[in-house]
């Protein structure tokens, strides 16, 4: 798995969104852009996740930042998910894995003694021109806004 890196240009992508709608990293040039990858729509952590950055949206929104909340579910979980807690950001459902790929968030994984494979929490801030500005690798799920706000 290689991870995109700080200075990496991201590959452009178009998947659709929980409405079945097409995203692509396009659509967000010249605005900088958060990207979050999370294992699992309706799981506690990101659930956590997710709702901190919708209840800090509007400073994140405010200072230039849009959000895409990508993960492997399928569109229906993803609309689910986000009806649930009314996020005001796309939730990408990216079922073939084409966004996890390419930014290299698809690997070996442990939990409770288990080895697997599935998606590692992080997130890449994505400058305006669609290179990797920062990558948060550790994310706090409760404070993740914070993290990003706080460089």
């Amino acid at each position: 798995m290689k991870t995109l890196q700080v200075g990496d240009k991201v590959p452009n992508f178009t998947v659709p969104n929980e409405n079945g709608n097409p995203v692509s990293l396009n659509d967000y040039k010249g605005h900088k852009l958060i990207v979050f990858f999370y294992p699992k729509a309706n799981t506690p952590g990101c659930t956590k996740e997710a709702c901190n950055l919708r209840d800090n949206y509007e400073e994140l929104k405010s200072k230039g930042y849009k959000l895409l909340g990508v993960s492997a579910d399928s569109e229906r979980k993803q609309k689910n998910f986000s009806e649930k807690y009314d996020f005001p950001f796309p939730l990408l459902a990216d079922e073939n894995k084409e966004v996890i790929n390419a930014f290299g968030v698809w690997g070996p994984k442990k939990f409770m003694g288990r080895e697997y494979d599935g998606i590692h929490r992080m997130t890449f801030i994505v400058d305006e021109e669609g290179k990797v500005e920062r990558v948060i690798e550790k994310v706090k799920t409760k404070e993740h806004a914070a993290q990003i706000l706080n460089d």
